[in-house]
């Protein structure tokens, strides 16, 4: 997955540049107030130089257009070789099977992307996650029915965390004892500078491994026996490797529920600074799927892409991005420079805005299989907020909320609220 930016201050003169060639280092401080930050930068241009917290060295894209073009460029590709020395002097490991998150669909170039893909493309059609539908309401009622008629809670702990985990796990059908240490986990592995990274990394690993030798021996109605099977039943070039299963079975873990955890959070800390929007999607719920598009672009879970290597060099935003340069696109900030619709700012949060724009599942062959599951778990999710909380307001100052502070994903540790509930409709 991505490498997490650098955890200090300010800006560092890039390697053999200019002091007007200074890097941007996005500091905790940064991700905080990341829509004000990539709107200044934005201002400058599309493209620039930026730290990562190991001290590598990318080219950061914060531009719609710029963004689109690099996450589609043929010469921008996941295989890491052109920058091995970069990698190699920052600390990398490059991705291999086997090695951190290697071995799975989004780390892999085609061919090889297109064969770990359809493999598990089959699980996460429209129609069958249109399936999942009453489950996952079942499951937003519980959590919710289990915060007692009124109090004060933490909403990410008690709703927008367990929520995802639930649904991706029993999806998976990884075990509810073993639910809670996905969750730490996978925190952990999307934050390489994190003390618990690689314990964390390995701990994922080997309970999948378990996991993976249990379904084989007694296969279960689940998207893991069925990763298993296609494993096993298939010879040839279209059969998965052992560490490519477990890549794989890594990612739909990772990817399953983290980006959604962060994004319901988001969404519900966007409504609770915009009220009136708030009052707006309680007296028109038929606005919830394109609210959630709305969501997704304002402030999307996902604040930058994996990373993408220069097989050549390559001209982007106006720059040339060397042979072995790394790239890492800015989606949170692109979605604020995308051209709308209905011609509107794209600075306001809108909930009733036509078909946003953005590019929160990304773009090309790398665009979200899961899109249809978390579009389906937010509108479930925040309607049923909607529907069960009637009075919602927060229990803090929002100017005190604590941000995830480095790596890719972009939310509030903590969201205290304050709230009386509905029963649910029977």
């Amino acid at each position: 997955m991505t490498e997490n930016v650098r955890a200090g201050q300010g800006t560092r003169t890039a390697g053999g540049g200019s002091p007007d060639d200074a890097a941007v280092v996005i500091s905790p401080a940064f991700k905080a107030d990341a829509p004000r930050q990539y709107a200044r930068l934005r201002a400058l241009g599309p493209v620039h130089r930026a730290v990562l917290s190991s001290g590598l060295e990318c080219w950061l894209v914060v531009g719609y257009e710029a963004a689109r073009e690099a996450l589609t460029h043929p010469a921008l590709r996941k295989d890491p070789r052109p920058a091995a020395a970069t990698l190699a002097a920052a600390g990398y490991v490059l991705n291999q099977p086997g090695v951190g998150l290697g071995g799975q669909m989004l780390e892999a170039d085609a061919p090889e992307h297109t064969r770990l893909r359809k493999l598990v493309s089959g699980a996460f059609t429209p129609r069958r996650t249109a399936a999942l539908a009453p489950r996952v309401q079942r499951i937003a009622d519980d959590l919710i029915d289990a915060l007692g008629p009124a109090g004060e809670t933490d909403l990410v702990a008690s709703f927008t965390a367990p929520l995802p985990v639930t649904v991706i796990a029993e999806l998976l059908g990884i075990p509810p004892e073993h639910r809670e240490d996905f969750r730490r986990w996978t925190s952990d592995v999307l934050d390489v500078t994190a003390a618990g990274h690689a314990s964390s990394l390995a701990g994922l690993h080997g309970l999948l491994g378990e996991l993976v030798a249990a379904k084989r021996r007694r296969p279960e109605d689940d998207l893991l026996s069925d990763l298993v099977a296609a494993r096993d039943e298939r010879d040839g070039e279209d059969r998965l490797s052992e560490q490519e299963l477990i890549g794989t079975a890594t990612l739909l873990v990772i990817a399953g529920h983290e980006t959604t955890v962060n994004l319901l959070g988001n969404a519900v800390h966007a409504l609770l600074r915009h009220p009136e929007q708030l009052r707006l999607l309680r007296a028109r719920p038929q606005l919830l799927p394109g609210a959630v598009e709305e969501f997704l672009r304002y402030d999307t879970s996902v604040e930058h892409s994996t990373l993408r290597y220069a097989a050549e060099d390559v001209r982007l935003g106006g720059r040339v991005v060397p042979r072995g340069g790394v790239v890492a696109v800015a989606l949170s900030s692109a979605g604020h420079d995308a051209p709308q619709a209905d011609g509107g700012d794209p600075a306001a949060l809108d909930v009733a805005r036509p078909a946003a724009r953005h590019l929160s599942f990304g773009h090309g062959i790398h665009h979200c299989l899961g899109a249809p599951l978390a579009r389906l778990e937010a509108v479930t999710a925040l309607g049923t907020l909607l529907r069960r909380l009637p009075r919602l307001e927060p229990a803090v100052p929002l100017a005190e909320l604590a941000w995830i502070p480095s790596g890719m994903m972009r939310g509030p540790l903590s969201l205290p609220v304050r709230y009386e509930a509905a029963p649910a409709p029977r």
